[in-house]
């Protein structure tokens, strides 16, 4: 039944800054999903190969600090580059199990040179084709230290079933016109990945929902101090000011309405399923619809630059 869309959401924890063990998991995590019949899997934000703890525990922004150089350079070699063909194996496992998968990655991005780091949401879907990699359009505060603003081509939907799926990173949620230019392009599934904690998710997961009359699945990491694996950089430094836990989860699905399908979940590792039925968003549409009925597109309207930036364009 097209209108019926089965998912997981997939909270974990990463094996931290380890890229090819973090692939591993969640190339696991994604046949389980697949197993349980799950049609669609998401996973949190910067989870591959894990979000940049660091900078608030070690002095992130003190200038010039070999800690920092030297976690950065980890944090690099262990970032994904797409064009190089590091995400094939998360694609095959979705090609051979039917599953279309949100993730996000820290991304090295080729076509910015390939030094800088970029919180990025990738889209696979079904057949196992990457559709669209978001690139967060702003760090957030210390993440300014380690990451990279990227750009509006990411700004896209895609269809799934009779659903229509979009997606942003963190507080990208909180920001109007970014959730403006997905709903305009007919979303009504929205997908908010997270570092982790429930203070992130319990608010906006809802406040979206009923603003767009959609679904909302908000998923988040996991991140304990034991978490932290051996042999990173700099560890001890790490481990003097880390709280017991970093991020406790808040994984969580809102309605259409704007109410709870499941409340966020914390402290708990693995999938989490629910199957969503669309007739739910055509009741929700009734009475109000941000992009259509209830807008005034005469007296204003949201002009996107969906362009991929690059620094370089050549003419050859």
């Amino acid at each position: 039944m097209d209108h019926l869309l089965k998912v997981a959401l997939g909270q974990i924890a990463p094996v931290w800054l380890n890229k090819a063990a973090t692939l591993a998991k969640i190339e696991a995590t994604i046949a389980e999903a697949a197993n349980a019949k799950a049609e669609l899997v998401v996973f949190g934000e910067a989870l591959l190969p894990g979000y940049p703890f660091w900078l608030a525990l070690t002095d992130g922004a003190k200038w010039d600090l070999k800690v920092n150089k030297e976690l950065h350079s980890h944090y690099a070699r262990n970032s994904v580059q797409i064009e190089a063909g590091e995400l094939d194996g998360i694609c095959k496992v979705a090609r051979e199990n039917e599953i279309a998968v949100y993730l996000g990655i820290i991304e090295r991005a080729k076509n910015r040179g390939g030094h800088s780091l970029y919180a990025s949401l990738v889209y696979i879907n079904q057949e196992g084709k990457i559709k669209s990699v978001h690139r967060k359009l702003q760090p957030t505060y210390d993440e300014r230290l380690t990451w990279a603003p990227g750009d509006g081509n990411g700004l896209q939907v895609h269809p799934l079933k009779q659903f229509t799926v979009g997606g942003l990173n963190c507080w990208e949620n909180w920001m109007p016109l970014p959730r403006t230019a997905l709903y305009g392009q007919g979303e009504n599934l929205h997908i908010a990945v997270w570092p982790g904690s429930e203070h992130n998710t319990k608010d906006i997961t809802r406040f979206i929902a009923r603003e767009s009359r959609s679904y909302v699945i908000s998923v988040s990491a996991l991140m304990k101090k034991t978490d932290f694996p051996k042999g990173i950089p700099h560890l001890d430094a790490i481990l003097d000011k880390a709280p017991d836990v970093l991020a406790n989860g808040g994984s969580c699905i809102a309605g259409p309405d704007g109410e709870w399908i499941i409340e966020p979940i914390l402290h708990k590792e693995g999938l989490f399923y629910h199957e969503l039925d669309f007739n739910r968003v055509y009741e929700e549409r009734q009475n109000f619809d941000p992009v259509g009925h209830y807008s005034r597109p005469d007296v204003t309207k949201l002009t996107v630059n969906r362009e991929r930036q690059s620094t370089v364009e050549f003419e050859d």
